[in-house]
């Protein structure tokens, strides 16, 4: 939709005219495109006035309102600029989560059995690698499961894996002196590396691994602007936005305009961050 108005005199320099362009674009004719269209009926209107343009002030200022609808890439290119986080992503995520988890739940402990205000949680850097691996070999079984095997089913095997994945690494770390823990003061331990005690803490860590760690993490998507920019034709994707140009005042308003455009593309970004997919 375009308005335009013209005035008189009056209403810049002495014995020159103006023109104001509002041009709403909501689709159709692509904003760049109607811009130049409109510089060019401009300068018709006034090519004819022989000497008085010289004199006149002509300004053109047209404000672009660019909906979401016409800038926004279409949805086969938004999907295909968010890509899913790689197996080593992944692997990273759920090895923060397990040493974190392993060091508020030493540190609960501590002040259950002793009242230590201090909370002094403790871990291994080794824990990295084993909670790392475990979630991700439990990630790749609900996968597996999730269509054949009820919630708790599943937990059940998650835990048996749990029991198996830290009996074997803890038995390697003890051929070099390197076991992190100790579960020979308890009652139905075995050698040390594991313990029933632990069966229910192990199950419920299951449940909460599958419903808010994994689920939510292979939800995760890795945003590129760099491919979102080349879905898009090279352009930068612009969500929402009210470009402002002046552009045309007297003989220099097609480089002033060229220049406009120029500044106009380079102040496009890009947010590269991980987003949700919903």
């Amino acid at each position: 939709m375009v308005r335009g108005r013209r005035g008189g005199g009056g209403g810049g320099r002495r014995g020159g005219g103006w023109w104001w362009e509002e041009v709403v674009v909501g689709g159709g004719t692509p904003p760049a495109k109607e811009a130049e269209g409109l510089r060019r009926r401009v300068a018709r209107e006034n090519g004819g006035k022989g000497d008085r343009t010289k004199s006149s002030s002509i300004g053109i200022i047209i404000i672009i309102t660019a909906t979401m609808a016409t800038t926004a890439p279409p949805p086969a290119a938004a999907a295909a600029a968010a890509v899913p986080l790689t197996t080593l992503s992944r692997w990273y995520l759920y090895a923060i989560h397990g040493y974190f988890c392993e060091v508020m739940f030493t540190a609960a402990w501590e002040f259950a059995v002793r009242r230590d205000w201090r909370f002094p949680g403790v871990t291994s850097v080794w824990a990295l690698f084993i909670y790392g691996t475990c979630i991700l070999t439990v990630e790749r079984m609900y996968l597996a499961l999730r269509g054949r095997c009820p919630l708790l089913v599943r937990c059940v095997v998650y835990t048996l894996w749990t029991y198996a994945w830290e009996f074997s690494t803890g038995l390697l770390l003890r051929q070099f002196s390197a076991c992190p823990w100790d579960y020979a003061h308890f009652r139905y331990n075995f050698m040390g590396l594991v313990t029933a005690e632990y069966a229910v803490p192990w199950f419920c860590a299951s449940l909460i691994v599958e419903r808010l760690v994994i689920r939510k993490t292979l939800r995760l998507r890795l945003h590129c602007g760099d491919a979102a920019a080349a879905a898009d034709g090279g352009k930068p994707a612009v969500t929402a936005a009210t470009a402002t140009a002046a552009v045309a005042r007297g003989g220099g308003g097609e480089t002033g305009g060229a220049g406009g455009a120029a500044r106009n593309r380079g102040t496009g970004s890009s947010t590269n961050g991980y987003l949700k997919a919903e």
